[in-house]
């Protein structure tokens, strides 16, 4: 007996270095960025491109301030740039870029394609030296028989610059969503409130462009309180047709509506007439997963996604994923996988 309770304390004990511990085989890293990587002061937009030819640029090791590196004293804008290969066997797992900590301000490209951004690059700096790095890779992005180029820009406004520490690289999440769609990255934004935003004939050609799932605050909207609209046109293959199938929004703070072709498909929260009278808990804290009806979809063809926003105060937007569709059968097995483990969690140490 007392071999038995000595094994379990051991078991518990290896247990209780932290929750995360738990799922730690659920994330891999696939691609090592830490290492030299080709570098320049200075900016040039093109330099995104993965036809630029950097063969002239300096070398700089990754993570690490640039004054560490030689570049002692210098503020303002610089670049980084490093090729590698990815293994095709990847091409439909869910893939995000840890680039640690960036001081102040980046935006990162993936074969010329901007993937992720935190801070906010002059005119209207703001600095985002204490914030992690994680940026979702759409796969589409990427290049899973030949090289791929990855750029960073970086701008410092004073003391140390660049990728400062972190285990950077390319990682897998195992116990991510296994979508059918994704669609992380390039949504169409606009602030402020207009219902004609959900229709999907609307002409959003002039609106910004926003990476989702991210922070608006991280892409030049720091501090904005209050409404805003994200658009997406999507096509939904044929394929799909016969499905049952779940729209995920990942987490949003604070409230959202969600349309597809105009018509409202779910929200999470309550947004009033008068937003002041809007009451806001824990929304942003809940994941978003809508259960479609057959006839929400077009097949085959476009179908528009509209999401309304509101913000009460902090941080705002569609900040966290997944966010694509899923078939409800893959969902719901997700989530009892998951609960699973939050059972023997909660066995171990209680809520």
């Amino acid at each position: 007996m007392k071999e038995i309770v000595k094994i379990l304390v051991l078991v518990i004990g290896a247990l209780m270095i932290n929750r995360e511990t738990i799922f730690a085989n659920d994330i891999e890293k696939v691609v090592e960025f830490r290492g030299i990587w080709k570098f320049a002061i200075g900016d040039d937009i093109s330099w995104k491109s993965p036809d630029y030819d950097d063969s002239d640029w300096e070398r700089i090791r990754v993570p690490s301030s640039w004054e560490n590196e030689g570049f002692h004293g210098y503020n303002g804008y610089a670049w980084y740039r490093r090729s590698f290969e990815i293994n095709p066997d990847l091409e439909n797992m869910n893939l995000y870029l840890h680039l640690g900590y960036v001081d102040d301000a980046d935006e990162v490209y993936i074969n010329g394609k901007l993937v992720g951004s935190t801070g906010t690059l002059p005119p209207n700096f703001s600095t985002a030296y204490n914030m992690f790095r994680k940026y979702v890779i759409p796969a589409s992005y990427l290049n899973f028989n030949s090289e791929n180029i990855i750029a960073v820009r970086v701008y410092d406004e004073m003391l140390e610059g660049g990728i400062i520490h972190g285990d950077v690289g390319i990682y897998v999440y195992g116990h991510a969503m296994p979508l059918e769609l994704s669609f992380a990255g390039n949504w169409n934004f606009m602030i402020g409130d207009n219902n004609e935003y959900k229709n999907p004939d609307y002409d959003d050609s002039n609106w910004k462009t926003l990476l989702v799932p991210s922070y608006w605050d991280t892409q030049g909207y720091r501090d904005y309180d209050g409404f805003a609209w994200y658009r997406k046109t999507v096509e939904i293959p044929k394929y799909l047709e016969d499905e049952r199938l779940v729209l995920v929004m990942g987490k949003i703070d604070d409230i959202d509506e969600v349309y597809i072709n105009g018509e409202k498909i779910g929200s999470t929260g309550k947004i009033e007439d008068n937003p002041f009278f809007t009451e806001i808990g824990r929304e942003y804290q809940q994941f978003r997963g809508y259960y479609l009806n057959k006839n929400a979809l077009n097949y085959g063809k476009e179908n528009v996604i509209a999401v309304r926003v509101y913000d009460g105060y902090k941080e705002g937007g569609i900040y966290e994923g997944p966010v694509g569709i899923i078939t409800q059968k893959k969902y719901t097995d997700y989530w009892r996988k998951r609960k699973n483990k939050k059972n023997i969690l909660e066995l171990l140490f209680g809520n």
